[in-house]
């Protein structure tokens, strides 16, 4: 009974793992660039690196914002002002454009420095870290819900393999310490092994939490219970700051800003402000919401303040006392996105990660080298055993070398071309599509090595690129003490350093197997003679 219970626990880990592999490795690379996302965006902005981020009155950078938004875009129907961070220097002012015809409304950002308060010049149309964030739930040229909900059966079979795999491990801590390179498949078990025992907790906290993430779209029935209008009216209830308000076409001179903000500082005086949006900023409809910033507390949404744009009274208010539900739900998300983050845990998260691609991407390739262990001399790999192996090598060498396709687009693309931002993109997708085809027709152990030295090369030559596009460089990063920036040469190196010695390792493998089956002929040669 017990060793039927141990088979069936290994059969379906080893399945569910695999049938959904590929894209779990997807949602763990995306995610776990994605807690740089901020970061990335910075990258990304060359225009805005000369930035210094010294502290500035919260009072006179929103004022500032205002009065640039009522000159720039008094005829726009929504005004948005960001501002500025330890990971964002800039304060960052959008405006929104009704467009005919029933179109989607157009949304124009532009940056101003802080210590100037004029708009900075440069800025490239770009997604940033912001594409990573939303590829690894989204996952891009999908219909949304869809593709949530395959996140979501990829995110349960997640769950499932990790329950499974700490069943089935009867020497769990043991394993936690041991690794036998040059043993063959041994070797992938105890990376695989290794990878999964000393981040578990986290694998367990990012998936479990992942799933949390859409529980109103996996289970509605609590929502349709307790609301009319289903999933709809509980968002309503739980975001009311997303509710759209009705123009009412009356002319407003100027909104109320200061009698908003004199109240808002008279009774929250110790509240740092995240963000300031207006609707209708010219209609007597015009409302100010703002968000505080929640800065290192475990909550995922912002406390919310409404005032009427043309009186200056306070409407309503969301989220300054939240209930229990509302921290544990709201507290899920955040450890999951790690907005809670310090740099020094973030890095963390970010490590965990890196671990649990590497859990994914050893157990799809013991699972293709056991079963072709398995094959006798004469006979052909099956079809399933060819696409394994195409999909692990063009995914796990594949998306590393379209992420730094996606660095490379952002510096070298004309900043004046058309639709930048979604060609970064495509070049991503497109190296991805290129490597995924080039595995299905070269699948050896020197197409590992040739992929590994590939993503050593254009990894190294990364920092080279961003210092002949941009001002900055590795050097000047470090005097002028911007270590956001060198920490992404110094990433861009490391990662270079860690391909380069895999593709050494898999060539000495490679000549090792060469030098056996040369032996192996000639000793069958002898023994013939």
């Amino acid at each position: 009974m017990k060793d039927s219970f141990f088979r069936s626990m290994t059969w379906l880990h080893t399945w569910v793992g695999l049938l959904m592999c590929w894209l779990l490795f997807l949602i763990f690379f995306a995610g776990t660039i994605s807690f740089f996302r901020h970061e990335i965006s910075l990258w990304n902005q060359p225009a805005v690196h000369s930035i210094d981020n010294k502290p500035t009155e919260q009072k006179a950078l929103i004022s500032a914002g205002l009065d640039y938004l009522h000159e720039k875009a008094p005829e726009a129907n929504r005004w948005w002002i960001g501002l500025p961070s330890p990971r964002q220097p800039e304060v960052h002012v959008s405006h929104r454009h009704s467009q005919p015809d029933g179109q989607r409304d157009k949304w124009i950002d532009e940056r101003l420095d802080p210590n100037t308060l004029t708009q900075v010049e440069g800025i490239v149309d770009t997604r940033g870290g912001n594409f990573f964030y939303r590829l690894h739930f989204d996952l891009h040229y999908m219909d949304r819900k869809l593709a949530r909900w395959l996140v979501c059966l990829a995110s349960l079979f997640m769950l499932i393999a990790l329950i499974s795999g700490i069943v089935i491990h009867k020497r769990i801590f043991k394993d936690l310490f041991q690794f036998r390179p040059q043993k063959g498949v041994r070797a992938w078990l105890d990376a695989h092994n290794l990878s999964s025992v000393l981040a578990l907790p986290f694998h367990l906290m990012i998936t479990y939490t992942g799933l949390v993430t859409l529980i109103f779209m996996l289970f509605p029935d609590p929502a349709n219970t307790l609301y009319e209008e289903g999933v709809k009216g509980f968002r309503a209830d739980f975001y009311p700051e997303r509710q759209s308000i009705k123009k009412s076409d009356q002319p407003l001179n100027s909104p109320a800003f200061e009698s908003a903000f004199a109240h808002f500082h008279q009774n929250w005086p110790e509240q740092k402000i995240k963000r300031v949006i207006v609707d209708y900023p010219t209609d007597l409809s015009a409302t100010i919401k703002i968000y505080g910033d929640n800065g290192t507390l475990i909550r995922d949404e912002y406390p919310y303040w409404q005032y009427s744009g043309s009186t200056g009274e306070l409407i309503k208010t969301a989220r300054l006392d939240p209930s229990g539900g509302e921290v544990l739900y709201g507290g899920m998300i955040a450890v999951h996105s790690g907005r809670l983050a310090h740099p020094g845990l973030r890095w963390l998260y970010f490590i965990c990660g890196i671990a649990g691609c590497v859990m994914i991407a050893t157990g799809c390739i013991m699972w293709a080298k056991r079963i072709r262990e398995r094959l006798k001399p004469n006979q052909s790999p099956s079809f399933g055993l060819k696409l394994v192996e195409a999909l692990n090598l063009g995914t796990i060498m594949g998306l590393p070398l379209a992420t730094a396709g996606f660095f490379y687009a952002n510096r070298l693309l004309p900043a004046e071309v058309t639709g930048r931002a979604d060609k970064e993109i495509l070049a991503f997708f497109l190296i991805w599509l290129a490597a995924t085809v080039t595995a299905g027709l070269w699948r050896s152990r020197r197409a590992w090595q040739r992929f590994a030295h590939l993503n050593a090369a254009v990894w190294l030559l990364l920092p080279i690129c961003n210092a002949l596009t941009t001002d900055g460089n590795l050097i000047t990063y470090i005097m002028d003490g911007k270590w956001i920036l060198a920490s992404f040469d110094l990433t861009f190196l490391a990662t270079a350093a860690v391909f380069y010695m895999q593709g050494n390792k898999l060539g000495a493998q490679s000549n090792t197997v060469k030098q056996g089956s040369v032996q192996n002929r000639r000793l069958g040669r002898e023994q013939k003679a």
